[in-house]
């Protein structure tokens, strides 16, 4: 009945690819700089939501190629999900709907498994379905994986770039205050080495509009222990926007 076609059309201006960025620190820095710019805003109850087009300067220096290569003409977006599943969900409904084809996501999660340094990166090879939404898009199950040309564009761009990286399967949940000491080491044991909000939802998302979608995750807090330690996850700038920029190239790859 209600399809995100009939509220938003395809335009001509939007990227086919896009990174989608859970760091609104680094969009804002990015912003600043003048490596972005706005093309449009996604519009909800709760205000306005920017869609961003990285400069071709700002891509030339992220991806070391010079504005005379074919691939200068290589557009890519970049746009904040919301947090949560169901929001980010049904933002990238939107911009599918828009015109995104080709999907990068790059955040933060916490760790299940104590081995796993701060910053270092993780990339899921599948998500465990511990929300609600990705069981409107997909038959019940236990978990929802990325498209493989998507996720093979990500590993091949941080083994390229000398940037070491796990593969791992993470905890997609809903309930950010019910991580309990039960739940974390069930999903230890099932082989979760992250947690976060919104993995399994776009996973079915992509996979249901037939679009190309990948993540790469940061380990940040930690809740392998018996109580939860911040690490102070969400200041570490350099790590976050060393990130968005691995997202872009892996992005222009696909």
């Amino acid at each position: 009945m209600l399809e995100p076609g009939l509220i938003l059309h395809r335009k001509s201006n939007i990227p086919q690819r896009f990174v989608i960025c859970f760091f609104q620190d680094v969009i804002d820095g990015m912003r600043e700089r003048g490596e972005i710019t706005e093309i449009m805003r996604l519009k909800s109850e709760m205000g306005h939501n920017p869609i961003y087009r990285f400069t071709s300067e700002a891509l030339a220096v992220i991806t070391g190629s010079s504005a005379d290569t074919d691939m200068s003409e290589v557009e890519v977006a970049l746009f904040h999900p919301g947090v949560g599943a169901s929001l980010a969900a049904g933002f990238l409904e939107e911009v599918i709907a828009l015109g995104g084809e080709r999907f990068i996501a790059c955040g933060g999660a916490g760790i299940l498994d104590p081995e796993h340094h701060l910053g270092k990166l993780l990339v899921p090879v599948s998500a465990v379905r511990d929300e609600g939404t990705s069981y409107h898009y997909m038959e019940p199950g236990r978990d929802a994986e990325p498209t493989p040309m998507a996720l093979e564009a990500v590993t091949e761009t941080l083994n390229e770039s000398g940037v070491p990286f796990e593969l791992t399967r993470t905890w997609t949940t809903d309930a950010i205050y019910r991580e309990t000491r039960g739940k974390v080491a069930m999903r230890r044991e099932e082989g979760c080495g992250t947690v976060e909000m919104e993995a399994a939802a776009m996973f079915a998302v992509a996979r249901f509009r037939n679009v190309e979608f990948a993540q790469i995750l940061y380990a940040g807090d930690d809740l392998s222990g018996d109580f939860w330690d911040s690490r102070n996850w969400h200041k570490r700038e350099d790590i976050r926007e060393g990130l968005v920029k691995l997202a872009v190239k892996a992005c222009r790859r696909l």
